[in-house]
């Protein structure tokens, strides 16, 4: 039986990234629900399409138990989160991500995904793909110029046109 994924979504979102795992979920009978790193469930994407997710990052704090892996689902809104780390959503997805890494639960991501994994504490000693402007942020875990990388239970990509690279192994670790 698949494995049940809890996807995070920031506003605004990559739109491109999102939808290539929801495709792949969809499409491989993998579960899911869509979390908002936001005060509610309305976002949006980076090109404006308004969306509405399954529930807020509140509501799955307390509950990683239910879900076997989450994916960080990247977008605008990361390069201007060091203006918005005091918001109680940011402070939840922080400790969302931390509780998934120390389970040892099945974390993916792309772009800037790493960097909060890192933020989070759960990349030591491990290799992470990044975006090139985030590279520099990585002091736990080891950044490479890979366009993606699978280490142990972090599949990352540098970037939304990279998630192709990585999405096949990460799908077969989500049926398996």
């Amino acid at each position: 039986m698949a494995k049940k994924v809890a996807v995070v979504a920031v506003d605004p979102v990559n739109g491109c990234g999102l939808f290539q795992y929801l495709e792949a979920f969809y499409e491989n009978g993998i579960p899911y629900r869509v979390y908002a790193a936001a005060e509610t469930t309305r976002i949006r994407t980076n090109s404006g399409v308004k969306l509405e997710t399954d529930d807020v990052i509140a509501n799955l704090k307390g509950h990683e138990d239910e879900f076997d892996a989450l994916v960080f689902s990247c977008g605008d809104a990361v390069p201007v989160f060091q203006q918005h780390a005091d918001e109680p959503y940011n402070i939840d997805l922080m400790e969302v991500l931390k509780t998934f890494g120390e389970k040892g639960k099945i974390l993916i991501g792309h772009c800037a995904a790493a960097m909060l994994f890192d933020f989070a504490g759960i990349t030591t000693g491990k290799k992470v793909a990044v975006h090139p402007l985030a590279k520099g942020a990585i002091q736990r875990g080891q950044a490479t110029d890979e366009a993606s990388v699978i280490d142990g239970n972090l599949c990352t990509a540098r970037d939304e046109n990279h998630i192709w690279t990585m999405l096949p192994e990460a799908v077969k670790m989500l049926k398996d």
